[in-house]
């Protein structure tokens, strides 16, 4: 049997996520998008919600492409508002529209969005040395500054939990517990 974190159910979907995706540093700005709108999505819910409907949200958003998304009008929202396959919430849809716009600015200024978003941990992941996924704190210092510079620049949906889980997902923090086998391999 194969040690993970505590918040892993038994679902293949899961595990997969937990085992290859969590907690490895990306660096590639459509992916960093994707998951940015997908982590705003999970607020209120769980993440395993947004992770079985994430094909869905990837088909609905064309691939989370910021360039394609800009140009969403009213009729594209009043789709999406109808798609089983995600969240129907207009504030939640909409506010992929408007990270869009701030996230090709943010990439005009700083050249790549991944330049900016690593900065806020000095390009560098966060290895944290937890015993138990239950001492995981749900915002640090960081992701304030993080959410407090994203709302700032237009972002929405980014708080600073969402943030940190953000954090977590795309390996800016690696918070795998020590018993996790992933915790090892990083």
């Amino acid at each position: 049997m194969t040690n993970r974190c505590g918040w892993v159910n038994e679902d293949p979907l899961y595990q997969d996520y937990h085992d290859h995706e969590w907690g490895v540093p990306v660096h590639d700005d459509r992916v960093l998008f994707e998951m940015l709108n997908l982590e705003g999505a999970q607020a209120g819910l769980s993440w395993y919600t947004i992770l079985k409907k994430r094909d869905n949200y990837r088909e609905a958003f064309d691939g989370f492409d910021p360039h394609v998304i800009v140009n969403y009008d009213e009729a594209k929202l009043q789709d999406l508002l109808q798609n089983p396959g995600i969240v129907r919430n207009r504030l939640k849809i909409a506010s992929v529209v408007g990270n869009a716009k701030a996230f090709l600015k943010v990439q005009q200024e700083f050249g790549t969005f991944d330049s900016y978003i690593w900065s806020f941990v000095g390009g560098e992941p966060i290895k944290n040395n937890w015993e138990d996924s239950r001492q995981l704190p749900a915002r640090t210092d960081i992701s304030d500054r993080m959410s407090k510079d994203l709302k700032k620049r237009g972002f929405k949906f980014v708080g600073s939990t969402i943030c940190y889980a953000y954090m977590q997902a795309v390996g800016m923090v690696n918070d795998h517990s020590q018993a996790c086998f992933r915790y090892h391999n990083e």
